[in-house]
């Protein structure tokens, strides 16, 4: 027996026809809309997630230009005592020089 209601010779309903390909398109339809929901969900949770990744590179962008900055004043009090190390060892250098030097004219003008 067939689901569709049939006239009085036993034919089918043109209405009936019509309204099972109705139902067959609106659930479609349907199917349709629950998958492009389902893709609108997984596409805002990749978003959520990226959103949050970028946050996180954020973070470590900032961190990473505060330790940069403190690297910077590191290395330039560094160069900065270097360089006084370096004229300071200069002077006594010279220093010593002069000393050995004064020294050794002394003793040569002694032995004359």
């Amino acid at each position: 027996m067939s689901d569709h209601p049939a006239n009085a010779v036993g034919q089918v309903e043109p209405a009936a026809i019509e309204l099972e390909a109705a139902t067959r398109r609106l659930m479609a339809a349907l199917d349709a809309l629950e998958s492009a929901v389902e893709r609108r969900r997984e596409a805002d949770r990749d978003e959520d997630e990226l959103a949050t990744r970028i946050q996180a590179l954020g973070a470590d962008r900032s961190r990473l230009a505060d330790e940069l900055d403190g690297s910077l004043m590191k290395s330039r009090k560094l160069e900065r005592a270097n360089r006084e190390i370096a004229e300071r060892l200069d002077v006594a250098i010279g220093t010593i020089r002069a000393v050995l030097n004064g020294g050794g004219d002394h003793d040569e003008d002694a032995e004359e």
